[in-house]
C-alpha cells in the first residue's frame, strides 16, 4: 500500500513539474515574441517583404507549383488555422522515437513567421513565438496572401532568396512561365537547398522531384501518368 502511493505521489510530482516547466516555455516563447513584434512590426515586416524588386504575387504563379509546394509542405494549409495539430502530433512523436530532433511539423504560416522573425535553430522557445505570429499571419492576412509571402521569402539555393530569382536563375524564365517539370523540381528544393539544388546535384535533386511528385498524385493533384510525363519531359530539356 505504502508503495503504491509512493508511485501516485511520484507521478504527481513529475506531472506537476512537467506542467511547470511546460508553463515557463510557454511564457518564455511568448516573451520572444512580444520582444519580435515590439522591435519591428508585422505590417512592417510584410510591407519589406513586398517592396522587393522580384517580389512575385499569388496570380503569378503557376497552379502546378502551387500545388507541388502545399503537397510536401503543408497539403491541410487551407484547413488548418495556422498550426497543424495533426503533423505537430505525428513530429512530436517521431522526435520521442529519435531522441532528437528530426522532423518539425511546421506549417507554411510557421515557416513564414520563422523566416521573418527568427532563427533557424530548434529552440522550444522559438517555436513558441513562431505560433504566436503565425496566428497574428492568420488573422490579418489570406491564406494567398501568406503563401505568397512565403515563396517570397524561402531559400532556394544557389544564393537565391524568392522564387523569381529561383526561376529565373535556374531556367531563365519568369515563375508564371514555368513548365510542370520546372515547378516540380523547384518546389523540392527548399525542403534542404544545400543537397537538392540542381546546381549542387542533378541526381539528388531529381529524386527530391520524385518524392514531390508522389506526393502530388497522393493528395490528388495529379495522375500517376502525368507524374510519369512530368518527369520523362526532363530528359528532353
Amino acid at each position: 500500500m505504502k508503495v503504491r502511493k509512493g508511485l501516485k505521489y511520484l507521478a504527481a510530482m513529475v506531472m506537476a513539474a512537467l506542467i511547470c516547466l511546460c508553463t515557463m516555455v510557454i511564457m518564455d516563447g511568448y516573451h520572444m515574441y512580444q520582444d519580435a513584434v515590439a522591435q519591428v512590426s508585422l505590417e512592417e515586416k510584410v510591407a519589406s517583404i513586398r517592396s522587393k524588386e522580384n517580389y512575385t504575387t499569388f496570380d503569378e504563379l503557376p497552379e502546378i507549383y502551387v500545388d507541388a509546394v502545399l503537397s510536401v509542405e503543408d497539403h491541410r494549409f487551407y484547413n488548418h488555422p495556422g498550426i497543424d495539430m495533426i503533423a505537430i502530433g505525428r513530429a512530436v512523436f517521431n522526435d520521442i522515437r529519435a531522441g532528437a530532433f528530426v522532423e518539425g511539423g511546421s506549417t507554411v504560416t510557421q515557416q513564414l513567421a520563422k523566416n521573418m522573425y527568427f532563427t533557424q535553430e530548434k529552440e522550444l522557445q522559438r517555436k513558441v513565438a513562431e505560433v504566436f505570429v503565425a496566428f497574428d499571419l492568420e488573422r490579418n492576412y489570406s491564406k494567398n496572401e501568406i503563401l505568397e509571402l512565403y515563396v517570397n521569402t524561402i531559400y532556394y539555393g544557389n544564393g537565391y532568396y524568392c522564387v523569381k530569382d529561383a526561376s529565373e536563375g535556374y531556367f531563365g524564365k519568369a515563375p508564371n512561365d514555368m513548365t510542370d517539370y520546372e515547378s516540380t523540381l523547384l518546389a523540392g528544393i527548399p525542403n534542404a537547398p544545400s543537397k537538392y539544388a540542381p546546381t549542387v546535384s542533378p541526381e539528388l535533386a531529381q529524386k527530391r522531384q520524385e518524392q514531390v511528385l508522389a506526393r502530388l498524385v497522393k493528395c490528388g493533384y495529379f495522375t500517376e501518368e502525368r507524374a510519369l510525363e512530368t518527369l520523362a519531359a526532363g530528359n528532353v530539356l
